[in-house]
């Protein structure tokens, strides 16, 4: 494991819970410090900080809610040996709507794919946002110049842009512990609260998730969202980028490995063997949620029951549910279902002297859970979705003899490491029934070789691990400043341009030489733009392939040596040359187009239509309705059923739809031209759905470059309009230079 480079001034953390539990005593006060993955791995880090800088370890600042009944209290009580901690006093109804409102009975039922679990309430949304501008108040009192602040969790999500927008120059991290869904879920949230729930996370520098899943769903949110594009897993913003990543949380596995093995431990074991025995011991344990699929899990064993009468008065399963949340209405209902099926299961199977299943409900001490860890058979961890799942780890870590069979669900992120166990879909009875089977028949030889392997990923992946990875992945995403945003080799890019003879450079206009305008009699060139557009044209051939007029191109681009398409492949000009007409159809089918494009421009204001000379286009960019995107797309539809005898291509743009004669593409255009010389260098540079067409016709040596975000044939990508100048000036460079 790398160490981590020590470029900061201070690490504060910031979570919805401080690290530690203070409680009044008739003496005063007593601090009671949390022990879990979070806490372990920050004050590894404080520990390497020190060791780089021959120091003690410095205590980490952290940010956290507390209890208004201990606003009172002087600030030194919240300091301790190891942290300094920052308590964040919330109103206690903001704070209700807030945390149970807004963060549990929204976010966390609808992440993980419990939509009708969720509440949709504003005044829950207005709390969550006051919640995070309390935190933030709360930061920005206490940050330096150099802190490196790391943000935890779906409570704080708005925190990060927040922070962004009061310091501009902060360094920022955040990780969302939880699964982050699909965006057919995300898009069940209102507009406004998706938008500024992904907005808010993309203030940080560097964002991670547990696992590549998370990652790419993630991703997929932000373009469909904020219509901004990725490269390399970097979301590229107007001026700077967001790093997102996998980073897998997991424990520290030392303290388990060893903590399990003290004589208190073993004793604790053999006192629930003994009460057991002879039989097999299969173990479970979770706090009371939906999402753990406790009632599908007893459902599967009952099914093993029921298959397998052989194995009756010889395997018991020890569950455990951990009290949470039990005052809500769901929860209520979950733990009713769930006492219902173990009396069930048990006055079914059980007889006087066998119990087929010994329930819990409480909390467990530490010794009396590795315990439980090590004497069991079989840890049955089946939830239905879990953002990773540590109990299944610690499992592992607990099993230093080597034995023991993992059941555990494939909704699990840590069924992506895991892969030794036996992985099982929750909700599938029938194969939770036959792993069970399985894991009770398995040969010690088989169970030792399975859990070798997840021991010695899990000793090399430890929670110390987690922390580090993600530290020295923010130390390279803030060192690093690429001139350009894109997946191109730029180096190889430019050498293939040196080195040719023969020169094709097609470039789109709108977004890819000039910027998107709200009004595209706006657009115009760059004075940078035109002189390396001179400079490149003296040693290459340059065509611009627009849906632009021909009057506009030839004003835009008089005095450079260039060739312009006009209207998608219409009207071609070589340089010095006249216009040639390449769409001979007749312009008849415009009439039966035109009142329909009316129609949606008397619906919607700031939307016009624009009458070219073989195509005809409706621009929305400036229309300000909320279901513009929808509209249009039922206009694109209406408009294909349209029928007319010149055969029609209706495309959507950006922010327009066009409509014209088949016959004629930029892609046909393009290929005539690189067909009528021997090219050995080819680029394609364009941001619309209409460039697809030239990507699609180059050969498959040549460079297609897509501009901007979308799916697209192009292999490779460049995330901004003014990344494009760029490239061209450092391909005009290499020429003068060479």
């Amino acid at each position: 494991m790398t160490s981590v480079k020590q470029s900061h001034n201070r690490i504060i953390i910031v979570a919805y819970r401080l690290p530690f539990t203070i409680k009044r005593t008739n003496e005063g006060t007593e601090i009671f410090q949390n022990s879990g993955g979070l806490v372990s791995a920050v004050l590894s880090l404080a520990e390497q900080v020190g060791q780089s800088t021959s120091e003690h370890a410095p205590k980490i600042h952290w940010v956290g809610q507390a209890g208004n009944n201990l606003a009172d209290l002087p600030s030194s009580v919240f300091e301790n040996e190891n942290f300094v901690a920052h308590p964040v006093f919330i109103d206690d109804d903001v704070h209700k709507r807030f945390y149970e409102g807004f963060a549990n009975d929204l976010i966390w039922p609808l992440f993980h794919y419990f939509p009708t679990y969720a509440s949709f309430r504003e005044e829950d949304f207005e709390a969550y946002q006051q919640a995070n501008t309390r935190f933030l108040e709360e930061l920005v009192a206490i940050i330096e110049p150099g802190d490196l602040i790391w943000i935890q969790d779906f409570q704080l999500m708005l925190l990060p842009d927040m922070l962004r927008q009061a310091i501009p120059e902060a360094c920022i991290g955040y990780f969302f512990h939880i699964p982050f869904p699909n965006y057919e879920i995300i898009k069940l949230l209102p507009r406004a609260w998706r938008q500024a729930l992904i907005g808010g996370v993309l203030g940080a520098d560097v964002v991670g998730f547990h696992t590549a899943d998370y990652v790419s769903h993630f991703l997929q949110s932000v373009a469909e969202v904020l219509g901004l594009p990725t490269i390399n897993q970097r979301i590229v913003l107007p001026e700077r980028s967001v790093v997102v990543k996998d980073f897998p949380i997991s424990i520290d596995y030392n303290k388990f490995n060893l903590e399990s093995q003290t004589p208190e431990v073993i004793e604790i074991k053999q006192r629930y063997q003994k009460l057991v025995a002879p039989h097999k011991l299969i173990f479970s344990v979770d706090r009371l949620d939906y999402t753990k699929g406790i009632t599908y899990r007893l459902q599967g064993y009952e099914r093993f029951l029921e298959q397998n009468s052989d194995w009756h008065e010889r395997v018991t399963f020890v569950m455990n549910v951990v009290p949470s949340r039990d005052q809500i209405g769901h929860y209520q209902e979950l733990k009713r279902e769930i006492d219902e099926t173990v009396g069930r299961i048990n006055g079914s199977y059980g007889s006087i002297g066998w119990r087929p299943i010994v329930y819990s409900y409480k909390s467990l001490e530490f010794n009396e859970l590795l315990a439980s860890y090590t004497a069991c058979d079989i840890a049955l961890i089946t939830p239905v979705r879990d953002g990773m799942n540590l109990v299944c780890k610690e499992f592992v870590a607990s099993r230093f003899d080597n034995q023991g069979v993992l059941i555990l669900s494939e909704l699990t992120g840590a069924a992506q490491e895991l892969t030794n166990a036996l992985i099982i879909n929750p909700t599938d009875t029938q194969e939770v029934a036959s792993a069970i089977l399985q894991a009770l028949e398995m040969e010690p030889a088989e169970q030792a070789r399975r859990m070798q392997i997840m021991r010695n990923h899990l000793q090399n992946h430890n929670v110390f691990r987690w922390s580090h990875d993600f530290m020295n992945t923010f130390e390279h995403a803030t060192d690093e400043h690429p001139v350009l945003e894109t997946n191109l080799s730029v180096d190889a890019y430019l050498t293939a341009f040196d080195n040719a003879s023969r020169r094709l450079l097609l470039f789109d206009f709108d977004g890819t030489l000039t910027p998107l305008v709200n009004d595209p009699a706006d657009a115009h060139l760059s004075e940078t733009m035109h002189q390396v557009l001179a400079q490149l044209a003296q040693q290459s051939d340059i065509v611009v392939i627009s849906g632009r007029n021909r009057t506009f191109l030839e004003k835009t681009f008089e005095g450079l040596p260039v060739q312009l398409v006009a209207e998608h492949g219409a009207f071609h000009k070589k340089a010095d040359q006249d216009w040639q007409r390449l769409d001979l159809s007749d312009g008849n089918w415009v009439d039966l187009i035109r009142p329909l494009l009316q129609q949606y421009v008397d619906l919607f204001p700031g939307t016009f239509v624009e009458a070219k000379e073989t195509a005809i286009a409706w621009h929305y960019r400036r229309a300000t309705a909320d279901d513009i995107e929808s509209r249009a797309v039922e206009l694109a539809t209406q408009l294909r059923s349209v029928q007319s005898s010149v055969p029609l291509t209706v495309i959507q743009g950006n922010k327009v739809i066009e409509i014209k004669p088949a016959q004629h593409s930029k892609g046909t255009v393009a290929r005539s031209l690189y067909e009528q010389e021997s090219y050995d260098f080819i680029v394609s540079i364009g941001d619309d759905t209409t460039d697809e067409d030239m990507f699609r016709q180059m050969p498959n040596w040549a460079y297609t470059i897509k501009v901007g975000t979308g799916t697209s044939f192009a292999q490779y990508r460049l995330a901004r309009q003014h990344d494009v100048e760029t490239l061209l000036q450092l391909m005009s460079d290499s020429l003068v230079n060479s």
